[in-house]
């Protein structure tokens, strides 16, 4: 069905969003985790909101598999359905930071222009991209969901990292190393880089 966008006004709010943060006593933002599967973005993406938490911050998590059980259950893993399954994440997103919260993605979005469409819906310094990086080798090794042993057998197609491609973001605001560092050591660095842009006080 064809949806005339002409009978569509954009209804302005008495609240704005630096009114909420105010009330809140904290910056919103969205904190972009990505990585190929097993590198660590859900992991990584809990304990950096207990620590958010603990400091009295308004957070919440989007995780790529949770969405997809909900508003994003009617879409596969075709190129174009990852393409649809980030922009409505990102549009999530938007209005989660306009509710002042701090919102966590932990999503593989593997193309490169889906995370800058969503970076570009949001105000400088409101999107924060976190690179999980990890070796293919390692990712598949750890294999949580035992997903990469049924890709390599055919029985998942289009499986990212295996016969779909990732691409790395080019100038992420932070890159994390899990198969090189502790997920302390990546905690750290997350905490310190929201420290030092003062989105966390």
């Amino acid at each position: 069905m064809k949806i005339n966008k002409s009978n569509m006004n954009w209804h302005e709010y008495k609240i704005i969003k630096e009114e909420r943060q105010k009330l809140n006593g904290h910056k919103s933002a969205v904190l972009w985790f990505t990585g190929l599967s097993g590198s660590g973005k859900s992991t990584l993406s809990v304990e950096v909101e207990k620590v958010l938490h603990n400091r009295g911050i308004l957070t919440y998590i989007l995780d790529g598999d949770n969405i997809r059980h909900g508003i994003n259950k009617n879409l596969g893993f075709s190129p174009k359905d990852r393409t649809e399954n980030i922009r409505r994440i990102g549009e999530i997103s938007k209005l989660m930071v306009d509710a002042g919260v701090v919102t966590l993605v932990a999503c593989i979005s593997p193309y490169y222009k889906d995370r800058k469409i969503v970076r570009e819906l949001l105000n400088e310094n409101e999107f924060v991209e976190i690179y999980v990086k990890c070796s293919l080798d390692e990712c598949e090794n750890r294999d949580p969901k035992g997903l990469y042993k049924k890709a390599r057998a055919g029985e998942i197609k289009g499986f990212t990292g295996i016969d779909s491609p990732y691409e790395e973001p080019v100038t992420p605001e932070i890159i994390v190393e899990t198969d090189k560092q502790s997920l302390e050591e990546s905690l750290n660095q997350v905490i310190s880089y929201l420290e030092q842009k003062n989105i966390l006080s």
